[in-house]
């Protein structure tokens, strides 16, 4: 009997993912442990294995295809075999940035979930990958054919054409009369330009011939492509959603300090000749991590009615990417010494910048560090990701003049800002938080004990 392949559920909150590619075909023999498919979810790309051999016999869901988790998008089996009479999943639905899908087929999406039901929860495995980017789906026009292909030869789009035919269709005459409006004979382009503007679907109208005299040249075309609107990745667009609900959803309260990092930075720099690994953030990462024991409110969450403290640091640290911000979580800080800290961030933020991190390699964090030392930056703040009190700024170290025993003298000075729910956190309680994890960084005795 053919197994059915569902789409899987790589994350606790993740109710649908999309299909980005096919690694297989129809009538593809099949093997335990191959790639079948690359799917794209808020958080990553990634791949889906199978865990059953065969022939992959009927494709339900195609590239581009969003369905619920759980829910069957192929079959693999036997040739010849039949498939299960099964309903298929919803077709995928263009949708706009930034805003959450919300499909009307409630009826399908149930029996599809319905259908998934029955098939093994073990049906396919993860692995992530780099983002990709799925092309938003064409708008269709009222026009006739003639007018459309008159359109297409003269590389222009016909959208804003008023149409003069039966219910508003563009008849070639609309075309025309536009043509000659808009002073399309005296246009001048390369026919190289001309040729790279039609491949790129652009109109040539709406281009500014940099040229002599005007004309459009390749430069001009490849400056528009350069400038064409790109779909948002499906995690580019949860992480817009999720930190504007948070930043217009919580009152963010933000206090500021400068933390003289001179003694630290020179103390690094001994471990560092003595080969040891240690670096800035993970002093940082320890220093939060020993504040959280001492100030449990930071390390707690709401949801505006109820307030529940975690017992665990569960620590996440921002890791940017090209294709967007995860943070990858170190489990259980709280119980790490020092060099276990390091190893557990730098493998995850290695994991991170491969795309390999795994859904439960980012989630359930408590609070979590944004550091910006590394770029330049004076001072940020930083939006509390959802389900967490607050989250910390880092911002670079630098050389200042400072007054120090009643004399100015040169420092090494780095700014952190903490950004509190105030539902949760007082601004007197984040102002000793972050007082008390200055002066555990300013502390070198504390350091040199836990190294």
């Amino acid at each position: 009997m053919p197994s059915p392949i569902a789409m899987p559920k790589p994350g606790q909150f993740t109710e649908e993912c999309t299909i980005v590619k096919w690694l297989k075909k129809e009538g593809d023999a099949v093997a335990k442990g191959d790639i079948l498919f690359e799917i794209e979810t808020d958080k990553a790309n990634m791949e889906v294995e199978s865990f059953f051999e065969g022939t992959l016999l009927k494709i339900l869901t195609p590239e581009g295809g969003t369905v619920p988790v759980q829910a069957i998008v192929a079959w693999v089996g036997q040739q010849g075999e039949a498939i299960p009479a099964t309903p298929p999943p919803p077709a995928p639905a263009a949708k706009p940035a930034a805003q959450p899908e919300v499909s009307s087929q409630k009826s399908e999406v149930s029996q599809a979930k319905a259908a998934a039901a029955a098939a093994p929860t073990a049906s396919s495995s993860i692995r992530p990958q780099p983002s990709a980017i799925v092309p938003a789906a064409p708008q269709r026009l009222r026009i006739s054919p003639r007018a459309k292909a008159l359109a297409e030869r003269s590389v222009i789009s016909p959208a804003t054409i008023r149409g003069t035919g039966p219910g508003g269709r563009i008849v070639e005459k609309d075309v025309l009369a536009y043509l000659d409006a808009r002073g399309y004979a005296q246009l001048k382009i390369t026919p190289t330009a001309k040729d790279l503007a039609a491949k790129e679907k652009l109109d040539l109208l709406a281009l500014r011939g940099t040229g002599e005299a005007g004309k459009i040249t390749v430069e001009d075309v490849n400056r528009a492509v350069a400038e064409k609107p790109k779909a948002m990745s499906k995690m580019r667009q949860v992480i817009a959603q999720r930190l504007t609900q948070s930043f217009t959803g919580t009152p963010h309260f933000f206090v500021t300090v400068a933390v003289d990092m001179t003694d630290l930075v020179a103390y690094r720099a001994t471990l560092k000749a003595k080969n040891l690994p240690y670096s800035v953030t993970d002093f940082i990462a320890m220093a939060v991590t020993l504040c959280l024991k001492e100030f449990p409110t930071v390390n707690s969450s709401t949801d505006g009615k109820s307030i529940w403290w975690h017992s665990k640091v569960n620590l996440g640290l921002a890791v940017s990417l090209e294709s967007g911000l995860v943070v990858p979580v170190i489990r259980d800080a709280d119980d790490l010494t020092l060099l276990e800290l390091h190893d557990r961030s730098a493998a995850l933020i290695e994991k991170a910048r491969n795309g390999k991190l795994l859904p439960d390699e980012m989630s359930g964090s408590t609070f979590t560090i944004s550091n910006m030392g590394m770029l330049n930056v004076e001072n940020f703040t930083a939006i509390i990701n959802p389900g967490e009190a607050a989250i910390l700024a880092v911002s670079s170290t630098s050389k200042q003049a400072v007054v120090k025993d009643d004399k100015i003298v040169v420092r090494q000075m780095m700014k952190i800002t903490l950004s509190s729910d105030h539902q949760v956190i007082d601004g007197a309680q984040a102002a000793h938080f972050v007082n008390a994890l200055k002066a555990k960084l300013e502390d070198v005795a504390l350091w040199k004990k836990l190294v």
